[in-house]
C-alpha cells in the first residue's frame, strides 16, 4: 500500500499551491482560525459575545458570525475586535516590489 504526504493528498484534492483553488482553501483555513482565536481569547477574557461587541460599536450577531466565518469582516472591524481582547497585531503585506509592515 503506497502512503503519501499531507503536501502529495493537498495538490490532488485542493490543487498547487498558488493555484486559485488553493489559494481560496488557504484562505478560508486562516479566516476560520482568527474565528476561532477570537472566540478562545473571548472565553479567556470571561467576556460574552454581547459585551465584545458593545466594546467595538457591533451587535453581538456579528461577534457571533465573525467568530464562525471571519471572512466576511472588514479590516476595521477586526482591528477593533483585536485591540478590545488586548492582542498584539502585525500586519505584513508583500506586493511586487514593495513591502508593508504595520505593528
Amino acid at each position: 500500500m503506497k502512503t503519501y504526504t499531507l503536501d502529495e493528498v493537498q495538490d490532488k484534492l485542493i490543487g498547487k499551491t498558488g493555484t486559485p483553488n488553493r489559494d481560496k482553501f488557504e484562505y478560508e483555513l486562516q479566516m476560520d482560525l482568527i474565528g476561532k482565536a477570537i472566540k478562545q481569547t473571548r472565553l479567556e477574557r470571561k467576556m460574552t459575545q454581547d459585551e465584545l461587541g458593545k466594546l467595538i460599536g457591533v451587535q453581538k450577531a456579528q461577534i457571533s458570525r465573525l467568530e464562525s466565518n471571519a471572512s466576511n469582516v472588514t479590516i476595521d472591524t477586526l482591528m477593533r475586535v483585536f485591540k478590545a481582547l488586548k492582542a498584539k497585531v502585525k500586519l505584513q503585506v508583500e506586493l511586487p516590489n514593495l513591502n508593508i509592515q504595520v505593528g
